[in-house]
């Protein structure tokens, strides 16, 4: 099921004795920004009205939506069944227009810097749900194409990948093509080992967010099952697999690990292990940290220890790059607007 429920509107379809071919319309209607069954011009007008009693158009409500000055534009969500979730889709001048997709409602896996994993995971997200937050951007700015696909937002994708994958299957047809979609992981090896193992080109992401084994432990537990030297032999594996270079995010916290030392921690452990010393595989993206609140415990890093991380890591070899704050006005990280919408609700 994608946007539309297919499985529904086939039956439905079937029921009225309509030709098959209705439903491919249907769904290249919505994929190139549709907003509404009365847009389809080439389907019956009888048809059209009686889809619309009969099929919902998206799986999904829209609850709210903010709109930060550079474009940036954050959507919270609710499934049928109430469950929260959030997109954000982010304009760049070059034309570029990226969206940040939710996997899961929530996230059982509670790092200790996310927003998210303050909150409690309510389920996996369907394929339609995940695709429904693409085709609501899709139809923003006159139904101009999206051109790339992180899946960055709520959840951790690889214990959904079923799901993420039947998205990215659809991508295309809204203009995101298989080389475009990156999936974000905190080292779920079993997730990384099948994402390399399926056909499509796409990327993988890991969060790192510590070079030191107890220090990832304590920011991220996940790091107790799934140690972070086995991960990176795993993105090897991957890149051996797919020949993509793999994207090391790193949130830079203040005074946690955002020193020199940490640095070059960091720089050795990307660099352990490679075969060609003048390309590496991996590029770091470092984040700077957008605060979940007064008393979430973290700061983030000033510019300067930004630039000086920066800097270490491509003295030893390792492209890094300061990820570029997008939305910061509209709490445009993930889980920030689900997250203070639910303590406002809770008072």
């Amino acid at each position: 099921m994608y946007g539309v429920d297919l499985e529904l509107l086939d039956d439905t379809l079937a029921r009225l004795r309509e030709p098959a071919f209705r439903s491919r319309q249907v769904w290249a209607w919505a994929a190139r920004g549709a907003g509404d069954y009365a847009a389809m011009t080439d389907l019956p007008g009888a048809l059209r009205s009686t889809l619309a009693g009969v099929v919902p158009f998206s799986s999904l409500t829209l609850e709210r939506e903010a709109r930060a000055r550079d474009g940036t534009v954050k959507a919270l969500f609710s499934t049928a069944d109430g469950r929260p979730l959030e997109a954000v889709l982010m304009r760049y001048r070059d034309a570029r227009r990226s969206l940040c997709v939710s996997s899961q409602s929530g996230c059982a896996l509670d790092c200790s810097f996310c927003a998210t994993g303050r909150m409690r995971f309510a389920r996996n997200l369907t394929a339609s749900e995940i695709l429904d937050q693409a085709l609501h951007f899709r139809r923003l700015d006159g139904g101009a194409p999206l051109t790339h696909c992180v899946f960055m937002g709520m959840g951790e994708p690889m214990l959904n990948l079923q799901a993420v994958l039947a998205a990215c299957e659809r991508l295309p047809d809204l203009g995101v093509s298989h080389r475009h979609p990156t999936v974000s992981t905190v080292g779920w090896i079993p997730g990384i080992e099948a994402l390399a193992a399926q056909p499509m080109p796409l990327r993988l992401a890991l969060s790192v967010h510590a070079a030191d084994e107890a220090l990832r432990s304590e920011l991220m537990p996940v790091n107790e099952r799934y140690p972070l030297g086995d991960v990176i032999d795993a993105a090897r594996a991957f890149y051996a697999r797919k020949r993509r270079r793999v994207f090391v995010e790193y949130v830079m916290l203040a005074g946690v690990n955002d020193r020199y030392e940490q640095a070059l921690a960091l720089a050795r452990l990307l660099a352990r292990g490679a075969h060609s010393p003048g390309r590496s595989i991996f590029k770091v993206n470092l984040i700077p940290y957008n605060a979940i609140g007064e008393d979430d415990g973290f700061k983030g890093s000033t510019r300067e220890a930004i630039a000086a991380f920066v800097a270490a890591l491509c003295a030893h070899g390792v492209p890094a790059t300061v990820r570029l704050t997008r939305g910061r006005e509209i709490d445009a990280a993930c889980g920030q607007l689900a997250a203070r919408d639910a303590r406002l609700a809770h008072g």
